[in-house]
């Protein structure tokens, strides 16, 4: 007797399960996006369109026009705002108060997915990893900013700075104006590249050929991200122009961390006495090293990763910080004054005028100056963390996988905390005194981030500041190119849409 099973019931019966489980798949998406999209709405937001959301509101990158709103949604909405791409994505949840950010550092987070779009160029690197990958990774790298090692550092920013002096001296009594950003990127990369890969020689040409090349990744990423379509599909953007171009600026970025590599590997084969004879292992040899308990070490891979990540965070962010400052500087003389007085007196008398490390100290309203630029300015204006489960900010409950900037630029411009003359460059705000009168809560300034995962680097970073502000205002008047007017663009990092262009006089002091 012939079965009564046909083809058609065959292909039914597997045909309803995968029908069920994309119904399922689909109704979890859509329950998961509706509580979504019912906190994002219990948080006030900037006006809305029913198609786009808020992006109406940006004129196409992160410029004045996205930072102005920012402010004026902070001056409204202090602790907490809802943003939204367009309506059928998920909002997310931007924090701007120190209330609402405590409350986020304290859930179980991980990095945002807007990080695995810079995972082709950092890889999983001290940025990117988590977990115990990171755990082990940091706890590898924090003996190279020991405060013991941190001193030894202090004659390389002094070697860096007086290579910069003598590029800016060129510039002296001529109407000519430079590129601030692009000078101290090269003096900052020279730091790294001597403080934390063993004295890694670049030329030149390919270290303005490397800046250039993280500006522009991080220009085509904030393009992408006004592309929803190149937002939720990797794959298509990576076809695009943009995308075509940002595999290949990796691909150089890539190629220039493992030039450094493996010239350092061949050092320490040629002479492995190399290590022995040194004080201290820096970044790069500590990578080279290391191995675990059953004797393996970092694979080729892992090492680029962490080179590429540090050549990146060592120089970019602190090039942002010094250029910022000398901004700042330049529009306020008399703070210029001021700074360059104490500088003065400190180095009076001296033979030279390097900056030792018992003078880090000893240069309060430098500090409270580069302080003060860095609240203003943010160099590190965004950072962002999923949450990896249901989570509570501010009486609203926050579903899990949601996306939540933790907004820098926007807690620095915070009237609540800064008063309504947030704008305002003023110094004193970072005065003893005046820190003691006001609340100041510990996550009201957060140049480096905060929590476990904050800078690891944030006290080489401050140290070498101080020094190179230190030596250029004892050498230089800074004043901002009037015909070239300066307007922020918020990348990775906080830098120009057309540049940081300055001038430069003698103040007439020399080295000896």
């Amino acid at each position: 007797m012939k079965s009564g099973v046909t083809p058609v019931d065959v292909a039914v019966g597997l045909l309803v399960p995968v029908v069920v489980y994309l119904l399922l798949a689909v109704a979890k998406f859509l329950r998961k996006h509706w509580r979504s999209v019912s906190a994002g709405r219990q948080f006030p937001f900037p006006p809305y369109h029913w198609l786009y959301g808020n992006i109406h509101l940006i004129d196409g990158h992160l410029g004045e026009r996205y930072l102005s709103m920012i402010r004026r949604v902070v001056e409204k909405h202090p602790r907490a705002h809802s943003f939204w791409i367009s309506c059928f994505l998920q909002p997310g949840f931007i924090l701007t108060h120190p209330a609402t950010i405590k409350q986020i550092l304290k859930a179980s987070t991980k990095k945002s997915e807007d990080y695995d779009q810079l995972r082709p160029w950092l890889g999983n690197g001290l940025i990117m990893s988590a977990g115990d990958v990171w755990k082990v990774h940091r706890r590898l790298l924090t003996p190279v900013f020991h405060f013991d090692i941190l001193k030894q550092y202090v004659s390389v920013y002094n070697r860096a700075t007086e290579q910069m002096i003598e590029k800016l001296s060129k510039y002296t009594g001529k109407e000519e104006s430079f590129e601030m950003f692009q000078q101290a990127s090269l003096c900052t990369m020279e730091v790294i590249l001597q403080c934390a890969f063993s004295g890694g020689e670049m030329s030149e040409e390919n270290k303005t050929a490397y800046t250039g090349a993280i500006k522009r990744i991080g220009i085509l990423q904030v393009e992408r991200n006004f592309n929803p379509l190149y937002m939720l599909f990797t794959a298509i953007y990576h076809l695009s122009p943009g995308g075509r171009e940002f595999l290949r600026l990796c691909d150089f970025v890539h190629d220039t961390g493992g030039s450094i590599i493996k010239r350092r590997r061949q050092e320490l084969e040629r002479n492995p006495e190399i290590l022995a004879e040194k004080k201290r292992l820096d970044f790069l040899d500590i990578l080279l090293t290391a191995r675990d308990e059953d004797g393996r070490g970092l694979t080729d891979l892992e090492i680029r990763e962490h080179v590429d990540t540090f050549l990146f965070a060592g120089h970019d962010t602190t090039a942002s910080a010094l250029s910022w400052t000398l901004y700042s500087l330049a529009q306020h003389p008399h703070h210029q004054d001021k700074v360059r007085e104490e500088v003065d007196q400190l180095l009076a008398g001296r033979e030279e005028d390097t900056i030792e490390w018992e003078d880090l100290h000893k240069l309060p309203h430098l500090t409270m100056c580069l302080k003060e630029a860095m609240r203003l300015h943010s160099p590190v204006p965004l950072i962002s963390r999923t949450v990896t489960e249901d989570t509570v900010i501010d009486g609203v409950h926050i579903p899990e996988d949601s996306y939540i900037g933790i907004h820098l630029y926007g807690l620095h411009h915070n009237p609540d905390i800064w008063g309504p003359q947030h704008m305002e460059f003023d110094p004193s705000r970072f005065h003893s005194d005046r820190m003691k009168d006001i609340d100041h809560d510990s996550h009201a300034f957060m140049p480096f981030s905060a929590g476990q995962r904050n800078c690891i680097g944030q006290n080489f970073a401050l140290n070498e500041e101080k020094v190179i502000l230190a030596r250029l205002l004892h050498r230089f008047t800074f004043a901002l190119d009037p015909a070239r007017p300066v307007e922020k663009d918020m990348i990775v990092v906080m830098k120009t849409r057309h540049g940081m262009w300055m001038k430069v006089k003698s103040t007439g002091q020399t080295a000896d």
